[in-house]
């Protein structure tokens, strides 16, 4: 990224005068849904073509935030808010392709002069699938293209949304807004964010991601991370006590968006979700099924949210959390060893991990985040691919020896494997 952190030091200590507020003050100004549905409709429109990473579709839609952002006032954190990175998806015995794309950041200066220099960072993916039938759930329609009005132009319109309510009543802490692309090819966009972070990674305190809440249902609202901080159940349920939605709240920090990739750097996340619908990954997923509505209730409960994480005097209380599921498995196979993939490494061989999950086979074993396995039962690994070959060659209780690259040195582990529930 273009941008330091003394340069940002400098921006945080003029941008926004010094004040104490007292309690945890709401913005005087409501999402505005009619707002929300009219991003929506422009990043889910055919002219974007789908937004999938790599294209012109999907950079016209980080110009569009970017555009946002700038009419908002935000400082940019890198060149015209954009940072531009390439993405490199993991292909089964090919190369990986090198994808050109970028993430949108911007950050919004906190008013409290002993505050200001740790960050909440809000977030959502805008990309999405467009022509590609590569993780579509309706891969016989090769015509159609896959606009993603729910996944995710909903989270990036919440994001954006955010982004206006707190410009005019900012935080005590600052905000970074990021919105990130290659989430479909596996959190691309937000591993190189939290590996090339414009801020100290220890600054951050709290990311609040947003993923599919444009189809909200019977006041329901799902809440992941509600155990990643001590304080996160209070938090929430205390935002929850003006126009109340019905949370399910659901404690681990992992899965399939882009908090993960800030959980697996020790950073306590939330995940807001209106969950799944028949819709998803389809091309059936347009702009007129949105609920407006529901979704500015959703954001206006996160702005609640966002403003308790962000002006308590003390920083939130990080905590591990331990999920006996495992991130992904092969049909038919109930084997577990709790490795959390990163999505967005390199090419070289192996299998970088991002995480482990606690109390998991692998954290037992003495597996951790930035380990490459190479080897897993005696099979050399050298992408996820011939690392899911040779975990599910196993089953449950058998005790294996993983070869991991760590800090430039081969290290032997050996782990038992467990049995994944659900």
């Amino acid at each position: 990224m273009s941008c330091k952190f003394g340069f940002l030091a400098v921006v945080l200590t003029a941008g926004v005068a010094c004040h104490q507020p007292s309690g945890f003050p709401s913005s005087s100004a409501a999402p505005d849904s009619m707002a929300i549905r009219r991003d929506i409709e422009s990043l889910a429109s055919p002219a974007l073509a789908g937004r999938l990473t790599g294209t012109p579709g999907n950079d016209s839609a980080a110009a569009y935030i970017a555009r946002r952002y700038h009419a908002l006032g935000l400082t940019a954190l890198a060149l015209d808010y954009q940072q531009h990175f390439v993405a490199r998806p993991p292909v089964h015995n090919a190369p990986s392709p090198s994808l050109p794309t970028q993430n949108v950041v911007a950050v919004l200066p906190g008013t409290d002069r002993s505050l200001r220099e740790q960050f909440v960072v809000v977030g959502a993916h805008f990309d999405h699938l467009g022509k590609s039938t590569d993780g579509a759930l309706d891969p016989n329609d090769r015509t159609g293209v896959r606009l993603g009005a729910d996944d995710n132009a909903s989270g990036t319109a919440a994001v954006m949304e955010l982004a206006r309510l707190f410009a005019r009543h900012p935080a005590r802490r600052s905000i970074i807004f990021a919105n990130f692309s290659g989430e479909e090819q596996g959190d691309l966009g937000s591993e190189y964010f939290v590996n090339h972070m414009p801020v100290p990674i220890d600054s951050v305190d709290a990311m609040v991601n947003f993923d599919m809440v444009g189809r909200m249902k019977n006041d329901r609202v799902i809440v992941y991370g509600v155990a990643t901080a001590k304080e996160m159940v209070a938090l929430l349920d205390s935002a929850n006590l003006v126009d109340p939605l019905k949370v399910a709240g659901q404690g681990d920090g992992f899965g399939p968006s882009d908090h993960s990739s800030f959980y697996g750097k020790e950073i306590p996340v939330l995940h807001f979700f209106t969950d799944l619908h028949d819709d998803y990954h389809r091309v059936s997923d347009t702009p007129d099924k949105i609920n407006a509505a529901g979704e500015a209730r959703v954001v206006a409960l996160a702005e609640r949210v966002v403003r308790r994480i962000a002006d308590r005097p003390q920083r939130l209380t990080y905590v591990r959390v331990a999920a006996p599921v495992a991130t992904s498995a092969r049909e038919g196979s109930d084997v577990y060893l709790g490795s959390i993939p990163d999505m967005a490494g390199d090419n070289a061989p192996g299998l970088r991990l991002t995480g482990v999950r606690a109390g998991s086979p692998a954290d037992s074993a003495g597996l951790e985040a930035g380990d490459v396995i190479v080897e897993l039962g005696g099979k050399a690994v050298k992408d996820l691919y011939e690392y899911s070959d040779a975990l599910y060659s196993h089953k449950p209780g058998d005790k294996v020896t993983i070869v991991v690259m760590r800090a430039g040195q081969r290290v032997t582990l050996t782990a038992t494997l467990g049995r994944r529930s659900g």
